[in-house]
């Protein structure tokens, strides 16, 4: 492909300039800069790689609950609203059009945005006689890492997707087809494996790096692509160098995991930091987790002893409370599971609340994380994943003799006394494998995304009972994927090239 001749990039100048003890992500934009005249010290090649991030941390994608975590987590059978929203009603009752769903639109052009940027980078300091090695190194680690990472959404999300790797002129990237995923993703797993060889990113981050992935993170993303792939050696392989040789281990609390006070702990492999007080960088997200004092309690009555009670603790239920486990996730979770109530909380302080709600990403400390500025890390990998991973593949290649210690792994922190499992056939130790990630994931952003690689989500989203739409009766099997955006095809006919049926929803 051509490399970019065009005169501008938009770089972004990061407050570290003024403040270097500032996070990497305390930043704004605040010019146009030739790229001729910039990418000239370590300095800049950092700045413009921190300006990658800029576009995860935009609404249309981690920065509310709208952007990627409506495809990821509504639509199966963890979560949905709690009332009718039409914003998000095209996913969630699977009433999908190829022009009714704007997220869709809004995600699809930051993803490419990122990667766009993240072309830029890598070119640019690959081509540069000014930045040391060492800086060099990280700064293409980085950006192939979220370039791959934003082509893992858009392989998942559409299946075949455009693809290009090289800054090229915008007329040609944006008159490009779509790739064949199965290629779309053997170039991820070439990218992601450059990483590791090459030396690209270190084991670990402190202060204000926090949030830069490392090559752990790298390698897990590399795991999931081959678990799309159903390359089940090489997913053992990666998952296991990762239990074994990264920094990274299991707390002995689920609920440690989630403590806003300490995301980035040993068992969080990547999260993407937010920072309170930054204009453009504090999220949103949790306020779609969070209640809404006029919805609770159950009892009207409790309405005013309640918000006492939350005041005193210097709490709010100041939320949109729409995100919630559907009514199937609440009854089948099991009673004895001590991820139960960090997973269902239907009473708060001794009050019975109107709904359930996904305790582990609540936060009703309104004076350090109020509502629309909230400070916190979206969590994206952590180790538990990893163990049910290995723990699938060993099955999947072997059966369950050696597959059963990781997923116990998991399970011994969920129960007391411990309840290991044993004497199962391969079939039924992969069917408790997809539980066990339904219990220790939800809303995480995985379960969509496994019910589709194990071909199961249409069983599921019908057999599952939900409390404000009706996802079982309209959900078709062209549903696994999403359609191409209305708008980008009116841009660009040649998205259809390869498929007029734009994945079944042109039909």
């Amino acid at each position: 492909m051509k490399i970019l001749k065009t005169n501008y990039i938009l770089i972004v100048l990061c407050l570290v300039f003024a403040t270097s003890c500032e996070s990497f992500l305390e930043e704004e934009v605040r010019g146009i800069i030739d790229p001729s005249t910039f990418y000239q010290s370590d300095e800049e090649a950092v700045l413009a790689v921190n300006g990658i991030y800029l576009n995860l941390r935009q609404n249309g994608f981690y920065g509310n609950w709208q952007g990627v975590h409506t495809f990821t987590q509504l639509g199966a059978d963890e979560l949905e609203s709690s009332r009718q929203f039409g914003g998000n009603e095209p996913m969630q009752n699977y009433t999908l059009t190829q022009s009714n769903y704007s997220n869709a639109r809004q995600l699809w052009q930051l993803i490419y945005r990122m990667i766009g940027d993240a072309n830029s980078v890598i070119t640019n300091v690959e081509n540069s006689p000014n930045i040391s090695e060492a800086v060099k190194k990280q700064s293409i680690g980085e950006a192939i890492y979220l370039r791959s990472f934003g082509y893992y959404h858009l392989s998942n999300l559409w299946g075949d997707v455009p693809y290009y790797d090289e800054e090229i002129p915008i007329a040609d990237a944006a008159s490009l087809g779509r790739m064949p995923v199965n290629e779309v993703r053997n170039n991820l797993v070439r990218d992601l494996k450059r990483i590791e060889t090459d030396n690209l990113l270190p084991d670990s981050y402190t202060g204000s790096d926090l949030g830069r992935p490392t090559v752990w993170a790298a390698k897990t993303l590399l795991a999931k692509i081959y678990l799309w792939q159903q390359d089940w050696t090489n997913t053992r392989t990666e998952c296991l160098s990762i239990i074994n040789e990264s920094p990274h281990g299991l707390l002995p609390g689920f609920g440690d995991v989630f403590d806003v006070n300490n995301p980035f702990n040993e068992e969080v492999i990547w999260a993407i930091d937010f920072q309170k007080d930054v204009p453009g960088n504090a999220q949103d997200r949790t306020d779609g987790f969070n209640p809404r004092l006029r919805d609770e309690p159950k009892d009207p009555a409790d309405r005013g002893p309640l918000s006492q009670a939350l005041a005193a603790r210097n709490e709010e239920f100041n939320g949109y409370g729409l995100t919630v486990p559907i009514l199937s996730f609440i009854d089948e979770f099991p009673e004895n599971d001590l991820r139960r109530p960090y997973n269902v909380l239907s009473h708060y302080l001794g009050f019975e609340l109107t709904f359930q709600y996904l305790t582990k990403f609540t936060n009703f400390d309104f004076v350090n994380s109020p509502r629309g500025n909230h400070g916190e890390a979206t969590l994206i990998f952590r180790l538990a994943d990893v163990y049910l991973m290995l723990a699938e593949a060993e099955n999947e290649l072997n059966g369950p003799g050696d597959a059963y210690q990781y997923i116990n792994a998991v399970r011994e922190r969920a129960y007391e006394p411990d309840q290991p499992y044993a004497g199962m056939n391969q079939s039924e130790l992969r069917t408790a494998i997809q539980v066990e990630r339904r219990w220790e994931l939800a809303g995480e952003g995985h379960r969509r995304y496994d019910l589709i690689r194990w071909g199961i989500l249409l069983e599921t989203v019908k057999n599952a009972e939900y409390r404000t739409y009706d996802p079982g009766s309209n959900i078709q099997p062209h549903h696994i994927r999403l359609p191409i955006p209305e708008e980008e095809i009116i841009l660009n006919p040649n998205l259809l090239d390869a498929d007029p049926s734009n994945n079944g929803y042109a039909n």
